[in-house]
């Protein structure tokens, strides 16, 4: 995985944990399903970096 893309992938998953957790602490749906979707998208970031290290191999 590369550096930077690793960090990508971390970094939108704890800003989506960050939002989600936040919204449910202020009772807004929305921001917590925003939180739960960018969470997501760092967690599919840092599978697509991991299964091209896996070919790589």
């Amino acid at each position: 995985m590369s550096a930077g893309e690793k960090a990508k992938a971390k970094t939108e998953q704890a800003q989506g944990k960050a939002k989600e957790a936040l919204g449910r602490a202020l009772g807004n749906e929305r921001l917590t399903a925003e939180g739960q979707v960018q969470k997501r998208a760092g967690d599919a970031r840092e599978a697509k970096e991991k299964a091209k290290d896996a070919f790589k191999r």
